[in-house]
């Protein structure tokens, strides 16, 4: 199959065009950098908000894999990051359209929830988090990967273009699994302090960490580069701690070793669906090796409702939508043999 691919330069764009190669597709990759090279891939410099060069180099391809953007809120002023991860989306599917393509895998984003980026704390209704939870976006990264969901909808009623945009959380290199241990050593110790104390207290100090945190990104630190890692680094101990695991809480404690992205797209472009879909890919298990229902109870008090029991270390936000519509399961799990 010949396959274009935006956005080649990232941790999911390397090693989705390795696996792509491997499976003997021929890959056209393009970026907006003029002095890159992909080993077994075609390589042009496109932008894709340059939408006559981009229809010419859609031409001749079966299947869109479709990963480029500005990847957060402090990538750029808020219309920038807007215009290239919105407009540049349009522009793909459009190209799509126009030259029969009907089959395109997108990367959205974890936050198009709004969990996290986030200036104000969306609500969560319930866990685990699915597709069918609503999003609550009040930072322009989020929101842009939420409107991209929606352009894949609006091409499958217009064109029938079927196509998946993935939730991704942070796309971790394999080599983060030599130094995972270190942060589980973090959380265990702030859990086992925790599981000391009453459930009252355990709810007191979850309360007065969540508003300080909330107060924190009110701020808007992620929309500075490196101000909000910062800002935390530099708190009192007690207080990074609480924080650090609160900035957790609102990523689920999940992460996606980069093989397992590029099994992904493979399912996605493989798989026999029709229809725009929304999808978690993310680990099948939290990383911390504390069993989810303890961070539950400990990390999200509020959270009154369950769609289902949390069963040993498995993922708090769901895959099983992915599962069922692409086969997608995680062979490189941060939370393996837990």
């Amino acid at each position: 199959m010949q396959i274009l691919l935006t956005g080649g330069s990232g941790a999911v764009g390397k090693s989705v065009v390795d696996r792509l190669v491997k499976e003997g597709h021929a890959v056209r990759v393009i970026g907006r950098r003029a002095d890159m090279a992909f080993e077994g891939a075609e390589y042009l410099a496109c932008d894709i908000n340059n939408y006559a060069h981009l229809r010419e180099v859609v031409r001749g391809c079966q299947a869109i894999v479709h990963l480029a953007a500005l990847p957060n809120p402090a990538a750029g002023p808020a219309e920038e990051v807007f215009r290239v991860n919105v407009q540049g989306t349009f522009n793909v599917f459009q190209a799509a359209a126009e030259e029969g393509i009907s089959r395109v895998v997108q990367a959205s984003s974890i936050n198009a929830a709004g969990q996290f980026y986030g200036v104000k704390p969306a609500p969560l209704l319930y866990l685990p988090m699915d597709e069918e939870h609503p999003v609550f976006s009040t930072d322009v990264y989020s929101f842009s990967k939420h409107v991209i969901e929606e352009i894949g909808d609006y091409f499958w009623r217009r064109e029938g273009i079927s196509s998946v945009a993935y939730r991704l959380p942070w796309v971790a290199p394999s080599s983060v699994h030599e130094g995972i241990y270190q942060n589980r050593d973090r959380i265990k110790t702030l859990v086992a302090n925790l599981r000391t104390r009453t459930a009252e207290e355990r709810l007191a100090w979850f309360e007065t960490t969540w508003n300080a945190y909330n107060q924190f990104r009110a701020g808007r630190p992620y929309e500075s580069q490196g101000y909000a890692r910062q800002a935390i680094s530099e708190m009192p101990d007690d207080m990074r701690a609480g924080m650090m695991a609160m900035t957790n809480r609102a990523n689920f404690f999940t992460m996606l070793d980069e093989r397992d992205s590029a099994q992904a797209v493979v399912d996605g472009l493989a798989a026999h669906f029709e229809g725009s879909h929304a999808l978690f890919i993310n680990d099948a298990y939290n990383w911390t090796g504390v069993d989810s229902q303890t961070l539950a109870e400990i990390f999200y008090p509020d959270v009154k409702t369950y769609k289902k029991p949390l069963a040993g270390v498995e993922t708090i936000i769901s895959i099983d939508r992915a599962r069922a519509l692409i086969g997608f399961e995680p062979h490189y799990s941060f939370g393996e043999g837990l």
